[in-house]
């Protein structure tokens, strides 16, 4: 029998809305959902927060825009799922854009795991020769990795998203929105999220700096439709701030422009990118980029995203699709041993339980736990 239940709701908070001009329906729906101001769900990038309340975002840029006055060499470390994939196409695609010679490495998670480790530091300094690492969705817990850049010349910029230990590294600049002492009003920026502060901070200095007089300034708005991947796909909340962000990124893709690399994944997964929803990036597109990682090398995914060639990010989408496959049946495979396993059981007297199979395949079974 269908049961229905009425959702709750603060009067006084749907008044409120009503009262800026929203219509009664939606105001007791979005009252319904913690929202209580108009300027809540006031989508326009002018509504973003502000650049200047992210600790040390523009102190990154003032860093920056001294790089690159002295062609001084970067390297992006990114992590390996679509917020690192993500975050790393767009610091590729924003840094040059802003006229800065940089590349990236991704991390192989079964050779290397996870993070600026010494291992990674020791592979970029030998195979990239960077003045500058700059990690992206990972570093605030690289403790031994900053020390092992350092020591071999290297300065280290940490932007990241995720919660810090008791000890931070001893990074020249860290962004993030969860380090002690910083103010910023939202705690759920992903780490494509600051690295987009980050880039917008840069823009700021060099604008400052007389760098646009000669030359076109670059719109970084362009690149929204990366960091609405990323955010959804890493399932942060969708804060006012993600909201705006992924609206833009959304628009953009809607409006006939992303990136081909978005477009060639849309076209995989047999979706209309006119209609382009929270739900494609989190269920359709964000898995095919994330199954790079977890089967082979999370450089697959990156590449698609800052190829400029549409049938190259066509070739490699189609690729990322069938990894994606891939996984799903090994994913199906280790279900049902697990629930084989989980059988004869008896869990009435257990407050956990921990599965384990030698054979299990490191990069899904964090997704079938």
């Amino acid at each position: 029998m269908l049961s229905v239940s009425r959702r709750q709701y603060a009067q006084e908070a749907s008044d409120a809305l009503r009262a800026s001009g929203i219509p009664a329906l939606l105001a007791r729906i979005y009252a319904a959902r913690g929202i209580r101001r108009g300027d809540d769900v006031e989508y326009s990038l002018k509504a973003m927060l502000p650049v200047s309340r992210l600790k040390n975002a523009q102190a990154m840029a003032r860093i920056l825009a001294d790089a690159l006055s002295r062609r001084r060499k970067l390297l992006i470390i990114a992590d390996y799922d679509a917020d690192g994939a993500t975050a790393c196409a767009l610091g590729l695609r924003g840094l040059r854009a802003l006229g800065a010679q940089v590349d990236y490495l991704v991390p192989n998670r079964f050779e290397y795991g996870y993070g600026l480790t010494p291992e990674i530091v020791r592979l970029a300094a030998s195979t990239k020769s960077p003045d500058i690492i700059i990690t992206v969705d990972n570093g605030i817990a690289s403790i031994e990795g900053v020390v092992a850049a350092q020591r071999l010349g290297i300065d280290v910029l940490v932007t990241d998203h995720h919660l810090p230990g008791d000890e931070l590294p001893s990074a020249q600049c860290i962004v993030n929105p969860n380090q002690p002492g910083c103010e910023f009003p939202s705690k759920h920026l992903a780490g494509v999220g600051v690295m987009f502060y980050v880039l917008a901070a840069l823009r700021a200095e060099l604008r400052s700096r007389g760098a646009f007089e000669r030359t076109r300034e670059p719109n970084l708005a362009g690149l929204l439709d990366l960091v609405a991947l990323g955010t959804v796909a890493d399932v942060v909340p969708l804060d006012t701030n993600n909201r705006i962000l992924v609206h833009h990124g959304l628009k953009r893709i809607r409006e006939g422009h992303p990136q081909p690399g978005i477009r060639a994944l849309y076209q995989v997964a047999a979706r209309d990118p006119r209609r382009a929803s929270a739900y494609d990036l989190g269920f359709l597109l964000g898995p095919r980029l994330n199954a790079a990682g977890r089967l082979t090398d999370m450089t697959l995914g990156i590449e698609c995203l800052v190829t400029d060639s549409d049938s190259r990010a066509l070739a490699i989408a189609r690729e990322l699709d069938r990894l994606n496959r891939e996984r799903r049946n090994i994913e199906t495979t280790m279900q049902d041993t697990a629930l084989d396993d989980l059988a004869g059981v008896d869990v009435s007297d257990r407050f956990s339980l921990c599965l384990y199979r030698e054979a299990w395949h490191q990069g899904v079974v964090g997704i079938l736990a």
